[in-house]
């Protein structure tokens, strides 16, 4: 039996979000935007895809497994769509950044095999939890202070990501048990998922006006990103006329880390179970068992971290 929980948050966006909502870090703000821009019609494919592969699935625990890890993606698209929603009220010209997204995995459910499709979920999927884990481990920099509507809902679902962090690789296995094909079809992923979230950002540069960005989005998410975040904290901390690098306040321990582990991702033997992760998963989990209210950011102090 899948160990997953269900979890219906009750997220509201009814009032104004600002683009920028995370102030004193407006790179991450375009990220987690991006994030969202993204999720609602990738949380949609993998429905698609994984209805397609339950058909192929024989073994029950992975037949379970699915059937959860399905309903999860079912309820971050919901909550995700909301706050897609809010953005695209203040600027009408995103919604049209959104059906191109979804368009490009619509255009994958229809052109590529179920093989395939399962492999690109398992190879994304598994980037999550480093790149996640690192995110959480630091939520106190980027997370916390600004819009806690906002950092509610991507705490969720960094969580609930770590949480099914095997499900996108007991689908592909159910479907297609030979491990090196993953791995082969990991650099046409990374180009697809690359080229979205740059037509994503580069529609945020073009829909809403730079004094609401405050940064430009398409070099947020440059590909001289990682570069950056490696440099000495002197570079990163910004300076006259020069912003913070958008994980100025993560240590380069914790990227090498996240790096190194984001690269074993995509190995063919590699198995999301065995990877470090972050006590604040555990504690907002023990949280939620307990009816708090974790649809706004609530700090790993608050909700019982030690």
């Amino acid at each position: 039996m899948t160990d997953l929980v269900i979890r219906k948050m009750g997220f509201e966006f009814d009032e104004p979000v600002d683009f920028n909502w995370q102030p004193a870090n407006p790179q991450f703000s375009v990220f987690c935007n991006a994030f969202t821009f993204v999720a609602v019609p990738f949380e949609k494919y993998i429905i698609k895809v994984v209805r397609a592969a339950q058909e192929r699935i024989t073994d029950p625990e992975a037949a379970a497994e699915a059937e959860a890890f399905l309903r999860q993606e079912a309820q971050h698209s919901a909550a995700h769509r909301r706050h897609m929603l809010a953005l695209i009220a203040r600027y009408p010209g995103l919604e049209a950044v959104y059906d191109r997204a979804l368009a490009r995995y619509d255009e994958l459910v229809e052109t590529e095999s179920v093989e395939f499709n399962a492999a690109y979920i398992a190879n994304l999927e598994a980037t999550f939890t480093p790149l996640f884990t690192m995110m959480l481990n630091n939520s106190g920099s980027l997370l916390a202070g600004g819009d806690d509507r906002v950092a509610g809902l991507m705490t969720w679902h960094f969580v609930e990501e770590i949480e099914h962090r095997s499900s996108g690789l007991v689908v592909f296995n159910a479907v297609c048990d030979k491990p090196w094909q993953r791995t082969r079809w990991m650099p046409k992923t990374f180009r697809h998922i690359t080229s979205t979230m740059m037509e994503i950002v580069a529609g945020f540069d073009e829909h809403v006006p730079e004094a609401d960005r405050v940064v430009s989005a398409a070099k947020t998410l440059s590909i001289g990103l990682v570069g950056s975040e490696l440099a000495r904290p002197a570079k990163r901390a910004g300076g006259p006329g020069r912003a913070p690098s958008m994980l100025h306040g993560v240590p380069r321990k914790d990227l090498r880390s996240m790096l190194w582990h984001l690269a074993l991702s995509q190995t063919p033997k590699h198995d999301p179970a065995d990877q470090p992760l972050p006590e604040l998963a555990f504690a907002w989990m023990r949280a939620y068992e307990t009816g708090a209210d974790l649809t706004r950011f609530t700090t790993a102090d608050a909700i019982g971290k030690s």
